[in-house]
């Protein structure tokens, strides 16, 4: 059984394009994924807000499939981001590409700064996986 999202008919819809509520069964492993950047495997940092952002979910899904689970894994991410997308359309289709089946739970959380100045979003993960 793979993690159930729900938008409880209870409470408002969700303000975007996330799940309100993400049910973790209980045979399932839970994976508390630290913060990814828009890094690439040599280290190296992408340059702007949105690519960086599109890396940083690829990131987190390569996480999640070395345990073996997939994106459907994933129950929530908080993204700390230091300003505001100019191109929305591209994070959207960053998280078509990434999460397939629909977004997890998810909140936004824009920072003064991160531990690099070039480093503009950081995105923690929880999942859980079999």
């Amino acid at each position: 059984m793979s993690v159930k999202f729900v938008d409880p008919d209870t409470s408002p819809a969700p303000a975007g394009g996330y799940r309100t509520l993400a049910i973790i069964p209980s045979d399932q492993r839970v994976l508390a994924i630290a913060g990814q950047i828009g890094n690439q495997m040599d280290g190296s940092i992408i340059t702007g807000l949105e690519a960086q952002y599109a890396q940083a979910l690829a990131n987190i899904n390569a996480i999640v499939a070395s345990e073996g689970g997939s994106s459907i894994d994933i129950a929530r991410i908080t993204v700390f981001l230091t300003e505001e997308p100019s191109d929305w359309t591209s994070i959207g289709k960053a998280n078509a590409q990434e999460f397939p089946e629909g977004p997890p739970a998810m909140s936004w959380i824009y920072v003064a700064g991160l531990f690099r100045p070039d480093v503009k979003v950081e995105i923690e993960a929880i999942a859980a996986v079999s």
